[in-house]
């Protein structure tokens, strides 16, 4: 077991990859990071590279800055140490120049070692050679599932024991629909004072329910939210993930119209149609959010449902109070905090009361 700092709430970690045009390499990265988030370790998990995707590691080290951490740890997510992890990357850093801002800002700037010679690869080689010839390995780690798929149950009943001592009075005073979703996201978050900071419109959850019991599409700002969802529980309902992000078509709106990458993507989803009717999830940026408002009162889209949780110190706070206005059913957590756990919290407990399960 990792021993973590006392503070690792405020550590944000960019894993780092090098960069492919064919879509594997950003595909496990990004399920990596995905496992990490819901590890809940680090306050933030992104993922970067070094040629020919994006982000880069430069733009990720400052998009990761905007979420109030005073750490960035930076993990190359390569076998070995070679030119790459001593001399290029730290390139790509500017570390000097970075390190001198980030400091100014307090934020300490990490660069960690490669995967490097570990018991638990030469598992993992040894399960895929056993796999390439037929046979079977009975893995360490399967000792430890083994145990860990017995004790979940009781593992979360105490957590849904605790949570519950510590916010009842604030869970005394809500339905037992929006229960669930403050449940989830205290769970994933482990601070009770989501439970404060959540609004929750009268008609969000059935809203919500009732769009994935009908297929609704579901848009993200950011694939580190489209990551956190189980898009085979979702298929079920026949419902599909968008993240327009990555777009050819982004970069360019955003420079003709002078508007950020995530507004950018959010007006190119509505005009293709995706956004009405559908659920959206903005987890990272208010942009994203002030663009959708914009669309909504001006009549051109309207979703079923929209779950703004931007995190940062600028616009954040406004975006979500601009939601709370909005014509339409919403969850929102007021003030700075969010982040893209927690709209990935909240879509999936309303994916489970879909189910016709009640979390906890």
């Amino acid at each position: 077991m990792v021993k973590m700092l006392k503070n690792e709430n405020d550590v944000g970690l960019i894993l780092i990859g090098h960069g492919s045009k064919l879509p594997h390499n950003r595909e496990n990265l990004e399920k990596i990071a995905a496992m990490l988030r819901n590890r809940s370790k680090f306050k933030v998990v992104e993922i970067a590279f070094m040629v020919r995707d994006t982000p880069t590691v430069y733009e990720a080290v400052d998009s990761v800055a905007e979420n109030g951490v005073s750490k960035i740890v930076l993990i190359p997510a390569f076998l070995a140490p070679g030119i790459h992890t001593t001399e290029d990357i730290p390139g790509l850093i500017g570390v000097k120049e970075k390190e001198h801002k980030l400091k100014a800002k307090g934020i300490e700037l990490v660069y960690g070692e490669p995967i490097g010679s570990d018991e638990r690869i030469a598992e993992i080689l040894e399960e895929k050679a056993c796999k390439a010839l037929g046979c079977e390995v009975r893995r360490d780690s399967e000792v430890r599932d083994a145990y860990s798929v017995s004790a979940a149950g009781k593992i979360v009943d105490k957590s849904m024991m605790l949570i519950r001592q510590a916010i009842g009075d604030d869970l005394a005073k809500l339905s037992k629909d929006k229960v669930s979703i403050v449940e989830r996201v205290v769970h994933t978050t482990a601070d009770p004072e989501f439970a404060k900071l959540l609004a929750i419109s009268d008609d969000a959850v059935s809203a919500g329910v009732e769009a994935i019991k009908a297929g609704a599409k579901v848009v993200t700002d950011v694939k580190m939210v489209k990551a956190g969802i189980n898009e085979a529980r979702l298929k079920k309902f026949g419902s599909t993930i968008y993240t327009y992000m990555n777009d050819d078509r982004v970069m360019d709106l955003a420079k003709v119209e002078g508007l950020t990458r995530s507004a950018a993507a959010m007006r190119l989803a509505i005009e293709d149609g995706l956004v009405d009717g559908a659920v959206v999830l903005v987890g990272n940026a208010p942009t994203a959010v002030f663009e959708l408002a914009d669309q909504i009162k001006a009549g051109k889209v309207k979703p079923a449902l929209v779950v703004a949780v931007p995190v940062g110190f600028v616009g954040a706070a406004e975006s979500k109070e601009v939601a709370e206005k909005l014509p339409i059913p919403y969850v929102v957590t007021r003030g700075r905090r969010g982040g893209s756990t927690i709209a990935v919290a909240v879509f999936n407990a309303l994916l489970t009361i879909a189910e016709g399960k009640l979390y906890g």
